[in-house]
């Protein structure tokens, strides 16, 4: 329901005015005064407000500009006396919708109600609309639109404002830098250094250097001083991936950085202090490595004060289509390749995939695949064998298969996902491609129909093709 809040000092005006407006079934509030009007905006949903300029006290421009300041402020129609339309404009110029002059026309005063109305409607489409685009799109470089992902996204956005210590975890190839940046990317601090460390590429010799940095002669080789990735990242974001593989010895001194924001390089006992958030992620469960002696316990919650797990690709459903579709379309570009789709039966193989290596994978065998390929878009043969043969042996097992690695749930979205491609794509043969008459056939809106081949992977003139070659 459209609340609207009337707010006059004449207790007879805001009557008679609620009474011209009564003849739609709006939630009609009054305030006597401007402090009241703010107070009843801030607790209450209010759509448009009538405001009355001239009242004792807070007057109606203080009170237009108060509400300015407001994250998503109410319509404003000012209300003046006749002879006053200068002051309305000026007011309209502060931010105010429209004007009315006092005594109104009644017809005038529903008809700017009318039109505040339809503009309010456009804005909220507009943000709906806005919304959708993100969710389809994805965060930053993060792509997805599963449920999974959207919660990712969503503590993605509160925890990036603030400087707490963030723990990713998740499969290897998941795509936990990229989160880690996405964070950064929203966060306070994205006008300044990002460093990524990879603690499983050095050995424990030389991590600390790489972090802390060292003296000249701290140690055999080290023939000048060097600034360390802590210092580096001074006002930044430290992203220490594979935490999991740093040796006991370096996590001490890493929890000792992380409590005191501040270090001393190798080979000096002076400390420096450094404003440096930090972000970590792992593919180890840290608390059986904690069991096992390997990792400290101490470390491991200071770590993760806000802890978000990266679920394997196989466990993000409909992502798998919209990612494959997002790199086949980067790699057509970088390559110059004329490659604008995959088909329907290549995609349903890469969807059934398990993709043991994640979207890393995925975008490594797209790339391939659309680098050697002749046509203009991916088929079967464009596909490396692992794919291949692992769908043909699941053709013949699928059960067994898929109850190895994929729960109940996404089994069945396999099997849902599976039977709306084949009755879709016979009856786009059965009506040749041509969308308006397929989805009346399947009693489906025109758009639906269209948003649902999009979801598939299905192009409905290259289906239709397929299907008569075979034929």
């Amino acid at each position: 329901m459209t609340n609207l809040l009337i707010v006059d000092d004449e207790k007879a005006a805001r009557f008679g005015m609620k009474k011209a407006l009564s003849w739609k079934d709006y939630h009609i509030l009054e305030a006597e005064n401007g402090l009241q009007a703010l107070q009843i905006i801030q607790q209450k949903n209010i759509d448009i407000v009538f405001l009355d300029l001239n009242m004792p006290g807070l007057q109606g421009m203080e009170v237009l500009s108060e509400l300015k300041k407001l994250a998503a402020p109410p319509l404003v129609i000012v209300v003046t006396a006749y002879g006053s339309e200068k002051i309305a404009v000026e007011a309209m110029k502060k931010g105010a919708y429209d004007y009315i002059a006092k005594p109104y026309d009644l017809e005038e005063l529903r008809l700017i109600t009318d039109h505040a109305l339809e503009k309010i409607l456009l804005l909220k489409e507009n943000k709906i609309l806005q919304e959708k685009i993100k969710r389809q799109e994805g965060c930053g470089q993060l792509i997805g639109q599963s449920e999974v992902m959207l919660k990712i996204y969503d503590i993605i956005s509160k925890v990036a404002k603030t400087d707490i210590t963030v723990l990713i975890y998740g499969e290897s190839g998941t795509g936990k830098e990229l989160v880690a940046q996405e964070i950064h990317r929203q966060s306070k601090r994205a006008n300044k250094i990002f460093i990524p460390v990879n603690c499983a590429a050095f050995p424990e010799n030389l991590i600390e250097s790489e972090l802390f940095g060292h003296e000249k002669g701290a140690f055999t080789g080290a023939g000048e001083q060097r600034k360390g990735k802590m210092e580096e990242a001074d006002g930044g974001i430290l992203f220490l991936d594979e935490i999991g593989d740093m040796s006991l010895n370096t996590q001490a001194k890493i929890l000792r950085a992380l409590q005191e924001k501040s270090f001393e390089r190798l080979g000096s006992n002076n400390s420096i202090q450094s404003d440096v958030r930090f972000i970590a992620a792992t593919n180890k469960d840290l608390l059986q490595e904690i069991e096992e002696g390997k990792f400290r316990e101490d470390l491991y919650y200071r770590i993760k004060v806000i802890d978000i797990y990266l679920p394997p690709l196989r466990q993000r459903g409909n992502d798998i289509s919209l990612l494959i579709n997002h790199f086949v379309e980067i790699f057509s570009k970088k390559y110059n390749k004329e490659i604008q789709c995959i088909d329907i039966e290549a995609m349903q193989k890469m969807v059934y995939y398990h993709w043991p290596g994640n979207v890393r994978q995925l975008k490594n065998t797209l790339e391939k695949s659309v680098l050697l390929a002749c046509g203009k878009q991916l088929t079967l043969q464009d596909l490396p064998p692992e794919i291949l043969q692992f769908q043909l042996r699941k053709e013949k097992e699928l059960i067994p298969v898929l109850g190895d690695s994929f729960s109940f749930k996404e089994a069945k979205r396999i099997y849902v996902q599976e039977f709306e491609k084949q009755f879709i794509t016979q009856r786009l043969k059965q009506y040749k491609g041509n969308i308006s008459q397929t989805a009346h056939a399947l009693d489906m809106p025109r758009q639906s129909l269209q948003q649902k081949l999009k979801e598939l992977g299905i192009n409905a003139r290259e289906s239709v093709e397929t299907i008569e070659q075979k034929s």
